[in-house]
């Protein structure tokens, strides 16, 4: 079978579906990835078929003032800040997009949800599409709101807060959505999308249950880990890492920050305030340098599966994959949530008891990241996140999610 898979977004986005097209490919399958160009040598180190699409929307939150927009948003208002911008960008997105499903013709488009315009390439080829996200709410249920609100709960109104996620992006570009489908993929402007062929979820039921109204066209698969068990680090890691108690890791992945350098001395502060030795990791801009000292060390990237079972504890964004890897890792988990579906890791993890309730970055403190520090030493915090870090190393996630595609894609319709 030939695999069209389409992701847009940060790291986050695509390293999960990359493991995907990995397990895939193990499987005899052929797969074309398409995922913004900047992470053209990820997927070329993978031998994966590679679609580089436009990278304008990732360089725009380099910007002045897309890190405003993160800094000040939350949920789905970051984007709505930036919309001005996105939409030039999106339209030569969906073109880019196109020629590259068109060009592969695959049996089956498999897409995360900020691929809006997938359901439409695939209404266009004839073909299956399947969703495939690292985060649910593009499901409605009863049992939680769409992670994309700040809410934990809005009780009768949970299953229509779905409606928003599911629908939102296509709602805002409709009237350039209805021109493309026209003169792009040469669909009548009445022509019905068929409905998805399944939904996958790729993280973990141990981390989120699936809900008892999602029918079995719903699948939460386990998290799509993409390990590098080879990765050697340098001298200077190593000797940091042996010369005392395993430190506390810190990370904000792609999240730009306002102002590093303050969050990099709450971070020291917090450290000598508690005792405890830290790895600070930058790359995406939140964290600043620091010159290597008995107390702290930053490295600009390191394999979360070669480094967090090295920590003591985690204290990070909430972004899915770190997410899912501190808690792999049995760390106890701080997160401190910028935007989007954060804030929701970080209520989910509070309530698994793996960590302590979301700070807000808004009012972060030295302080209170050292309260945080010590709080993750209690026993029964330390306890059940080891509990969670045993159920997710059973994880088969992209095993589970190859055969459910199997399964359909050999389905006749």
């Amino acid at each position: 079978m030939r695999f069209a898979i389409e992701t847009l977004g940060t790291r986050g986005d695509v390293q999960p579906y990359i493991a995907l097209a990995m397990g895939l490919m193990a499987r005899g399958h052929e797969v074309q990835l398409a995922a913004p160009v900047q992470f053209t040598d990820m997927a070329a180190e993978h031998g994966i078929l590679f679609a580089g699409l436009p990278g304008e929307f990732l360089a725009l939150l380099d910007t002045r003032e897309g890190k405003a927009a993160v800094a000040g948003g939350k949920g789905f208002s970051a984007g709505l800040k930036l919309l001005k911008h996105v939409r030039p960008i999106m339209m030569r997105l969906l073109d880019e997009e196109w020629r590259a499903v068109r060009s592969f013709q695959p049996d089956v488009l498999v897409y995360h949800p900020k691929s809006f315009g997938s359901p439409d390439m695939a209404a266009a080829l004839g073909v299956p599409h399947v969703l495939a996200s690292p985060v649910p709410g593009f499901t409605p249920t009863d049992e939680f709101p769409s992670p994309m609100l700040p809410f934990a709960s809005l009780g009768p109104f949970n299953r229509m807060s779905h409606t928003f996620a599911i629908n939102g992006a296509r709602l805002l570009f409709a009237k350039d959505l209805k021109a493309w489908r026209a003169t792009t993929l040469g669909l009548p402007g009445k022509t019905a999308r068929k409905p998805v062929a399944g939904t996958l979820y790729a993280y973990s039921p141990a981390v989120l249950p699936k809900p008892t109204d999602w029918g079995p066209d719903v699948l939460v698969t386990g998290y799509w880990f993409l390990d590098r068990p080879d990765w050697q680090p340098d001298e200077a890691l190593e000797s940091f890492l042996r010369a005392g108690p395993p430190p506390v890791y810190f990370g904000f992945g792609s999240m730009p920050g306002i102002d590093p350098a303050a969050m990099t001395g709450m971070i020291l502060k917090a450290l000598e305030m508690t005792g405890k030795r830290g790895l600070l990791t930058g790359g995406g801009g939140a964290i600043g340098k620091v010159d290597a000292s008995p107390r702290a060390f930053f490295l600009a990237n390191a394999p979360h599966d070669w480094l967090l079972p090295r920590a003591t504890a985690a204290i990070h964004h909430g972004g899915a994959g770190t997410t899912a890897a501190s808690l792999r890792a049995g760390l106890p988990t701080q997160i401190v949530p910028f935007f989007g579906d954060q804030p929701f890791w970080g209520r989910r993890v509070a309530a698994l008891g793996a960590g302590p309730a979301p700070l807000d970055r808004k009012t972060l403190s030295a302080a209170g990241l050292a309260k945080a520090l010590t709080a993750m030493d209690a026993a029964i915090m330390r306890a059940r996140a080891a509990e969670l870090g045993t159920a997710l190393s059973g994880d088969r996630g992209v095993e589970a999610a190859t055969k459910f595609l199997e399964r359909l894609s050999f389905t006749p319709s």
